[in-house]
């Protein structure tokens, strides 16, 4: 497995996630990820970076997402950064509290940390979110 991380900065846009959830999809297959996991990968990379597009950066053209893929030996590492003004998780609503059951949003990084086997979120010195996920590779 190549170790080295692949970068690219991307537009704010929801073209940008598809393409995005398709690449990080490719090469969880290439690492040897099941059919479900890729999937499960798949939709956790793509609500991040949804939140990143709509919540971190509000659709503006001139605000980009980093996003970086690293497969190594024993992981895929993903890294998502927007260029917000962060995401504080203490204000979050909780998704599972009843009142918030019906909401159409607010459970995206509920799926992230389903889906990921680590999942850690920060707020960028320089402004905006870090979202780092990472996906043990299964083991023969």
């Amino acid at each position: 497995m190549d170790a080295r991380a692949q970068t690219w900065q991307l537009a704010s846009t929801l073209d940008s996630v598809d393409w995005a959830e398709a690449q990080v999809m490719a090469v969880a297959q290439d690492a040897g990820f099941g059919e479900d996991e890729c999937h499960e990968i798949g939709l956790a990379v793509r609500e991040a970076l949804v939140n990143a597009v709509v919540h971190g950066n509000h659709y503006s053209t001139e605000k980009q997402v980093n996003f970086s893929l690293e497969p190594t030996v024993e992981s895929l590492k993903i890294v998502i950064e927007d260029s917000g003004t962060g995401l504080d998780l203490a204000k979050l609503r909780d998704p599972l509290a009843e009142e918030n059951l019906l909401r159409p949003s607010g459970r995206g990084l509920l799926i992230v940390g389903a889906y990921m086997d680590e999942f850690t979120v920060e707020r960028r010195v320089e402004g905006g979110t870090r979202l780092r996920l990472v996906k043990n590779r299964p083991t023969a």
